[in-house]
């Protein structure tokens, strides 16, 4: 069976595909798939022209030909990729609208002409038609006799367990088939693709175990060039592999220098394995919550610094992408340190993606760790659900490495100073300052700029609170500019009952 799509003009070179067409456009319970023997055509918008053996120009259908995408008048230029292409081939004026696949014999490649993959399209995708076999349920209403009612019953007790046996397979099956249908449908922009005995390989068979937790367990790793990385085996991932697809799909499209970089990963089965530049500092809790002497202690200036490469960290996702990309669960465990003390925001398993323009999301249930978690996630009456929930979990990350200190203590000395947020924000508007050891004057101004910027992130109501690029701003600014906000917090007795 052949596919083509109605845009596309016999007589008009120029006429493009309306849709994309890959292996994500088909469902499970279609009896066919797109065979091997077609390759991808890749369109893409660039706002420049470009000059690259790999691009071919739409307009160059004919001497007499032009096309209404890449004219003179035009904004942006037209151009096609054939076969694979990797993040590294696309330029940065450039941007994938669209990737249809088309049947290699008919596909002729000519650099000085357009019309030979525009025949290619003309001809279509040529799709396999898989064997189904379909069972139908017999109802009969004779009459069993005794001894076959004895019979069916002795069975049906086996049979009951294999079909329990059956049913698990199958989930498991379509579980692995959602993650391989990503995976195929992403391939032209996804990270390196390592098999099973590969990651046993890099790990010494998981010889070093850096960390564990929910998702499974970290090892410490080293590529074939040398490079030390850290592999993430998951084995308690959701039914469907979302946390994988999540991971993949997010850090697997963005390069920054304060987000944690996707090397590669492995999809094999129910073995599945996220692998990461190598971390040598850890994560930021040991430096804040520190759990013996030996730990380094880092002065204010580099906390500082580490606060203000987390939030352009944050701003990035953000902001930076052409989609929005809200984490959900900022937290100390999840900033990671490189050698240079760089903070990397890591851990996108709650990770969502959302259109720039959408303002107000939906989320099907609260996300996050308790004690960073907005209180909109918890309370529907307080405001929709938006990237302002990051900004309220950056702020309460941000307070604790203010603090040196969890913000919930219930062994504090005083009563006053169980919730730190509450505490600090009675200090300061008395006008009083808070004991810092041995900081010196700059370090103090340091923490009291850190400690307010983190106030305004906490505030109750998501509109109260600032943006991740105003959060930059005021990091970036003089503290005697920066105005004590609202108190932020409510009594017990004004905390919203729940209704969700």
């Amino acid at each position: 069976m052949r596919v083509v799509d109605v845009g596309l003009q016999k007589d008009n070179c120029s006429s493009l595909p309306l849709q994309s067409l890959m292996h994500g456009n088909f469902s499970h319970g279609d009896p066919y798939k797109l065979p091997a023997s077609n390759s991808a055509v890749n369109f893409l918008e660039c706002a420049a022209p470009v000059k690259s053996a790999l691009y071919m120009d739409t307009a160059l259908c004919s001497k007499n030909s032009s096309s209404n995408l890449s004219s003179s008048l035009s904004q942006t230029h037209s151009y096609v990729v054939v076969g694979d292409i990797r993040a590294s081939d696309v330029e940065d004026s450039c941007s994938i609208g669209m990737v249809v696949w088309v049947s290699n014999s008919h596909l002729k490649i000519n650099n000085s002409s357009f019309s030979g993959i525009h025949n290619g399209l003309l001809y279509g995708t040529e799709l396999l038609w898989l064997r189904v076999c379909y069972l139908d349920d017999v109802h009969r209403k004779e009459r069993v006799p005794c001894a076959l009612n004895i019979a069916v019953r002795c069975c049906g007790i086996p049979c009951v367990f294999v079909f329990l046996i059956y049913k698990w397979r199958r989930r498991n099956l379509w579980m692995y088939s959602d993650i391989e249908e990503f995976i195929q449908s992403h391939n032209n922009l996804m990270p390196i693709r390592y098999s099973y005995s590969n990651i046993k390989k890099m790990t010494k068979n998981f010889k070093e175990k850096l960390g564990e937790g929910g998702f499974g367990s970290v090892f410490k790793g080293k590529l074939q060039s040398g490079r030390l990385v850290a592999v993430k085996m998951m084995i308690n991932s959701k039914a469907n592999g979302q946390d994988f697809i999540n991971e993949v799909a997010t850090i697997g499209r963005i390069h920054h220098v304060n987000v944690v970089q996707l090397i590669g990963f492995c999809a094999k089965g129910s073995k599945r394995a996220l692998v990461f530049d190598f971390m040598p500092n850890g994560s930021l809790d040991r430096y804040i919550f520190p759990q013996t002497e030996a730990n380094i202690s880092l002065n204010f200036e580099k906390m500082y610094e580490i606060s203000l490469g987390v939030a352009h960290g944050i701003e990035y996702l953000h902001r930076g992408c052409d989609m929005q990309i809200l984490h959900f669960d900022i937290k100390p465990h999840n900033i990671l340190l490189d050698k240079n003390f760089t903070p990397k925001v890591s851990d996108f398993g709650l990770a969502k993606l959302y259109p720039t323009d959408h303002s107000i999301v939906s989320v099907t249930a609260a996300r996050g760790t308790m004690g960073y978690m907005a209180p909109e996630l918890l309370y529907k009456n307080i405001g929709g659900v938006s990237y302002k929930a990051d900004v309220y979990s950056f702020g309460m990350l941000l307070m604790e490495m203010a603090g040196r200190r969890k913000n919930l203590n219930v062994f504090a000395e005083h009563s006053s100073q169980m919730y730190f947020p509450s505490w600090v924000y009675d200090q300061f508007s008395e006008g009083k300052d808070i004991e810092m050891g041995d900081a010196t004057e700059e370090e103090q101004k340091l923490a009291k700029k850190m400690i307010i910027v983190a106030l305004w992130c906490i505030q109750l109501k998501p509109s109260d609170r600032p943006s991740m690029s105003k959060v930059v701003e005021m990091l970036e600014g003089n503290v005697e500019l920066l105005q004590m906000p609202p108190k932020p917090f409510l009594t017990p007795q004004e905390v919203p009952a729940e209704d969700h």
